[in-house]
């Protein structure tokens, strides 16, 4: 629809059109057969508690980006992911920053909160709404920055959060270094869950046999350099990788071995079992 040059005229079709369009949005994500969160606005305090909050700190007024605005700390329902409004409530309120906004002035900044490059609306949701609506690609905004244990990459919609809170588990229960931690990857949430259960029994074994308690870091770290890196390259020589990660591959694979040898022993005679055996 084409302005008509009457901000308050303008900023009724401005509302109607983001209205339309969180419909169609949901219409077409029904049809496509989508899960029920991709169009979901991303609730701040759940993500913050997957990923396991550290720290926070001030870091004043600065200019954001509006894609990287994917989340809400209190008006999750009010709002879809791009921000678009979700019922009439908020009309008159809308059209009012709306009208201003075409008269030339400007948003005052919004609130954010910053986790990795995604950012969460404290204050402002509904100016963030407007410059969308209007085709703005940043905003003025104060920023307190979040720093967590686990990190934001990856996450786009609710459903990624399980995975980030399994992988904040197993950090809990195998507190490996960054490095280490990073070459372990799943694509299977549940599989945290398993590896962690994998390397505590490991950790216990060991316990036995050198008869003497180790905390957790030491396991991870004698479980990394004694067992995991070994196991994963002699796999990978053994061509019994395939096409899941180093952790899946032993994940299974170490569950194949115990089945088949009832051991939890490493060597050529296990891998020969685990090549001929068809499950792998």
């Amino acid at each position: 629809m084409a302005d008509t040059g009457f901000p308050a005229t303008d900023a009724e079709h401005d509302f109607l059109r983001a209205r339309r369009r969180a419909v169609l949005s949901r219409l077409a994500a029904w049809l496509r057969r989508e899960p029920d969160d991709v169009s979901e606005i991303l609730p701040f305090d759940e993500v913050v508690a997957a990923l396991g909050r550290v720290a926070e700190r001030r870091l004043g007024l600065q200019v954001v980006p509006l894609e990287s605005i994917v989340g809400s700390v209190d008006r999750t329902r009010d709002f879809d992911r791009w921000f678009r409004p979700r019922s009439g409530r908020s009309r008159e309120r809308w059209e009012r920053l709306a009208r201003a906004q075409r008269r030339g002035e400007a948003i005052p900044p919004i609130d954010v909160y910053r986790v990795g490059e995604l950012h969460f609306v404290k204050d402002g949701h509904h100016r963030v709404s407007v410059a969308h609506a209007l085709g703005f690609r940043t905003i003025d905004a104060f920023v307190t920055e979040v720093t967590t244990r686990i990190d934001a990459t990856g996450i786009s919609r609710r459903g990624d959060l399980i995975t980030k809170d399994l992988r904040r588990v197993f950090l809990d229960r195998v507190p490996l270094p960054g490095p280490a931690l990073a070459t372990i990857l799943v694509t299977t949430a549940w599989s945290y869950a398993e590896l962690s259960e994998e390397v505590e029994a490991w950790g216990f074994r060991l316990m036995q046999q050198e008869r003497r308690f180790l905390d957790r870091e030491t396991v991870a770290r004698r479980w990394y350099a004694e067992e995991y890196r070994p196991v994963v390259r002699m796999l990978a020589q053994a061509d019994l990788i395939g096409e899941r990660t180093e952790a899946e591959a032993y994940l299974h694979l170490a569950g194949q071995r115990y089945r088949l040898m009832r051991t939890h022993r490493w060597d050529d005679e296990v891998i020969e079992h685990l090549r001929s055996d068809p499950g792998h």
